[in-house]
């Protein structure tokens, strides 16, 4: 394995992304899209899954994107298209298929891809019900969480066990600094039409993300057409957390989409 770290995809912003290659040829490249609640995290956090990719025929990318609350809704999402340009207009890379694959935060912006570019992503905990979940609980006071030590672990070993909706809902309106139209139009739920790619969806069932945006997710993509796979997990862990659950279960589904 090939690892180049640091390269710089958008000098404006001074955002930069790592390569994972494989030895020899790569049957797709995989943009491996860090969570930490589009306020926290880093891509040097996706060291682990990435090899597990490249292991299996991967070429992968692992971008930073700019944070809230200093850049809300829609510099992440935005930062994450300028990716996935860089991607296709990359000499060695643009002929290949493209996938998408994050947890938590990190789901929900590989969901974009999938509904806005078309290709196939995978979301871990993905964070999908913005605007219905916030307006559906005024009584959720939205609360940081300071007990968790996310800097000092990798993504996979992040305690983040079990629901909470105060630092479910106060993470959701940081990303947008509290402005409901914002969040409105950052839900990605509005954005499912019969172009969007085919998505694999796996949530813990009392985690804390709620499973609300997968069953609606799907029921959207359903309607227009469009394929979908869901694992839902017992128990109540968050994200990459669940891996060995979830890993051969997604590369099953890069797999069927490449045709083998």
């Amino acid at each position: 394995m090939k690892v180049v770290n640091d390269i710089v995809y958008d000098m404006g912003n001074d955002l930069k992304l790592d390569t994972y290659a494989p030895t020899g040829d790569s049957k797709a490249v995989l943009l491996l899209i860090h969570g930490g609640g589009w306020f926290r995290g880093d891509k040097e956090k996706e060291n682990f899954l990435a090899e597990k990719f490249v292991e299996n025929g991967f070429f992968v990318v692992a971008p930073n994107y700019r944070l809230a609350p200093a850049h809300l809704y829609p510099s992440a999402l935005t930062d994450i298209f300028n990716v996935y340009a860089w991607v296709k207009n990359n000499a060695d890379l643009k002929n290949k298929l493209v996938f998408a694959l994050g947890a938590s935060a990190g789901g929900n912006l590989a969901i974009e891809l999938a509904l806005q570019k078309g290709i196939p992503a995978a979301s871990w905990s993905g964070i999908i019900d913005l605007y219905d979940w916030v307006t559906k609980h005024p009584e959720v006071k939205a609360v940081m969480n300071k007990e968790q030590h996310f800097d000092e672990h990798e993504s996979r070993e992040i305690d983040q066990d079990g629901s909470n909706d105060q630092f479910y809902k106060w993470f959701i309106l940081n990303y947008v600094r509290n402005d409901l139209n914002l969040l409105k139009a950052a839900t990605p739920l509005t954005r499912i039409t019969a172009n969007s790619g085919p998505v694999f969806l796996a949530n813990s069932l009392h985690e804390l993300v709620p499973i609300s945006g997968v069953l609606k997710l799907q029921q959207g993509l359903a309607t227009v057409g469009v394929e979908s796979c869901v694992k839902l997990i017992a128990g109540t862990i968050h994200g990459e957390g669940y891996w060995e659950k979830t890993l051969n279960l997604t590369l099953a589904f890069f797999n069927e989409q490449l045709g083998e």
